[in-house]
């Protein structure tokens, strides 16, 4: 065992005082040549985390406008793109109603020819058939007035044989 020195546990009042000098010596050093500049070093940094916070917020404030600018300009797009399609739909349902309403006055007026072009035919037939009906009584009239000229008895069989002729044809 190491028996220990009584001197080295209870020191001297001389070097105590000593220490005290050197120890306020070193303090006022310190508090003259370091304290400042790390002190002013603290704030100074302070001052840079105060700044940097204040910045986030502000770009948190900024981010925030930005994702309200970017909701509005969406609501603005989709309303603009409803609208192009509403318009869309009804320039398409008015081509529609004017192809729709073309059509029927085409059909009206193929009808109307049609209608007229048969009219006319029939007044075109009913012409001749009259033509020939006058043309055929003619010659009736002209045939008995030629057997009424020879003979009556032989003029009523012949007119009765013109008769039953012409219900045949």
């Amino acid at each position: 065992m190491v028996l220990l020195n009584s001197s080295l546990l209870s020191p001297s009042p001389g070097l105590v005082i000593w220490q005290l000098i050197v120890f306020g010596i070193l303090v006022f050093i310190l508090r003259k040549f370091a304290w400042k500049p790390i002190i002013d070093g603290l704030k100074e940094r302070e001052g840079e985390i105060e700044g940097a916070l204040r910045m986030a917020e502000e770009t948190r404030a900024e981010m925030a406008k930005l994702k309200s600018d970017n909701d509005r300009l969406i609501a603005e797009a989709r309303k603009e793109r409803d609208e192009i399609i509403k318009e869309a739909k009804e320039a398409s349902n008015r081509m529609i109603a004017e192809a729709k309403e073309g059509a029927q006055t085409q059909s009206t007026k193929i009808l109307e020819d049609a209608r007229a072009t048969i009219s006319h035919e029939r007044d075109v037939m009913l012409a001749q058939v009259k033509k020939d009906v006058a043309g055929l009584s003619l010659e009736i009239a002209e045939k008995v007035l030629r057997k009424e000229l020879s003979d009556k008895a032989a003029q009523q069989s012949y007119v009765d044989t013109l008769v039953a002729d012409a219900k045949l044809n």
